[in-house]
């Protein structure tokens, strides 16, 4: 059985506009899936990237265009200022890894549900209360993020290392074997090529 790991970030847009497609790719193929959040904005410029603050206003401009055009193509709602954007992306990312622990809920609706909140809910996932909701409303002990807050914690600095000696430059992105995928415009070609036919 295939394995996908997915490394994400909880305040990616291009997180929330993967929408389901990658479970849905991994129940076609039989594939299991180990989501893997990590520290986007500590990521980029170990890769050679930038944060969004420090990238050219061609850049800002031309993701904005981008955003709103994919949000049109998929039929998601997204708003292109959250209101609480930037965000610290830790305490969702923590409930990801403390829920991947303890299982139980439904991991990819969880996953899905923290750059939900960013994008198109305008909720604030570094509040207690909104970690401790969505936790539940994915079947989920709300207290689990407390819990496993250490391993978490120790976890999330992994996966970056993780990331960075994969080669893993942004999120949302895909590996399979040595094959990497990245961004959510690339899900058709993980799917293709969990089909042999890329």
């Amino acid at each position: 059985m295939p394995q996908i790991d997915y490394y994400l970030a909880p305040i990616s847009p291009y997180c929330y506009l993967a929408g389901n497609r990658l479970e849905q790719i991994a129940a076609r193929h039989g594939a299991s899936i180990r989501y893997v959040p990590l520290n986007a904005p500590a990521l980029f410029p170990r890769m050679g990237g930038q944060v969004l603050a420090d990238r050219h206003d061609s850049r800002k401009t031309y993701r904005l265009q981008e955003l709103r055009r994919w949000s049109a193509r998929l039929g998601l709602k997204l708003d292109l200022q959250p209101v609480h954007f930037p965000v610290n992306p830790a305490p969702a990312s923590y409930a990801i890894i403390a829920a991947a622990k303890a299982g139980g809920g439904d991991l990819g609706g969880l996953v899905q549900a923290f750059p939900r909140a960013v994008w198109a809910e305008g909720r604030n996932i570094a509040e207690d209360e909104v970690v401790q909701d969505i936790l539940a409303t994915y079947g989920f002990d709300p207290k689990i993020a407390d819990k496993y807050m250490l391993m978490a914690a120790e976890t999330y600095t992994d996966n970056l290392e993780e990331a960075v000696a994969r080669g893993v430059f942004g999120v949302p992105f895909y590996i399979v074997g040595d094959q990497r995928f990245w961004g959510q415009d690339r899900l058709e070609d993980l799917d293709l090529h969990l089909s042999g036919k890329l």
